[in-house]
């Protein structure tokens, strides 16, 4: 088994990398397909062209879900079990909308993260984090009229993964979102402002574009902050346009 890089060898990769879209004078803000620094991206980018499907086949097979499927209660992360979880408590909240503007409404957001402690549920996460018996670290929710989405939930922690030497991944959380059928659902990924690993993180870095990349850090919001119980953070989401959220399905 070959070495581990070291994070200073993938940080001289990643600063190559952002030299060389600097000097091009192309903006690209879409997650590179082929980034060597995300070692796995080398073997998991698609190779070939796209094969034309009938996409009503498709949702014969695909999962539905109905307005009246998802409760008001799934929204809150933090009542899901008999006690309360540990770690800083928080809303996210934010507006789903089209590159016009448009409220998307009733869209079906879905979220899922780590737990205070950087621990997933998962039987593949066994990295030497406590599990939090009272966090499962999911939820879903309904856009309202106006397109906004609101979550309650814990902040979650950074984790080592096994990219590189030493590598950890910022705090963050998945998203996923449904459109009208299955074959539009989108997935990307919220941050949290001033992470100290966003320089390190081959994931995050994979999407060249400074602009673009910050278009998935969320913002502290004072006004969504409630007195003595939880901090506030907001975090728009942008589905088509020059200044969409750059989404995990270009890099799928």
């Amino acid at each position: 088994m070959s070495e581990l890089a070291s994070q200073a060898d993938l940080s001289a990769e990643i600063e190559a990398i952002s030299k060389e879209y600097g000097a091009a004078g192309v903006t690209e803000t879409d997650v590179r397909l082929d980034y060597p620094p995300y070692r796995s991206s080398i073997l998991r980018h698609p190779t070939k062209a796209p094969q034309q499907v009938d996409p009503e086949g498709i949702e014969l097979w695909a999962p539905v879900f109905g307005q009246r499927d998802v409760g008001e209660l799934e929204a809150d992360l933090t009542i899901q079990h008999r006690g309360e979880p540990i770690g800083e408590r928080m809303v996210v909240t934010g507006r789903v909308t089209d590159g016009d503007g448009r409220p998307v409404r009733h869209q079906l957001v879905e979220i899922w993260q780590a737990n205070a402690g950087g621990r997933y549920i998962h039987q593949r996460d066994q990295h030497p984090a406590a599990i939090d018996p009272n966090f499962t670290g999911m939820g879903r929710c309904l856009t309202d009229g106006d397109g906004v989405y609101r979550f309650t939930t814990i902040k979650p922690g950074p984790y080592p993964w096994k990219n590189h030497h030493n590598a950890w991944r910022p705090a963050h959380i998945h998203f996923s979102l449904f459109g009208t059928e299955f074959t539009q659902r989108l997935i990307t990924q919220m941050y949290f402002p001033g992470d100290p690993l966003f320089a390190l993180d081959p994931i995050y870095q994979s999407i060249v574009d400074p602009a673009a990349r910050d278009r998935l850090v969320a913002t502290y919001d004072h006004d969504v902050t409630t007195h003595e119980w939880c901090t506030g953070y907001r975090w728009d989401i942008v589905l088509t346009g020059s200044h969409r959220t750059p989404l995990e399905e270009d890099d799928a």
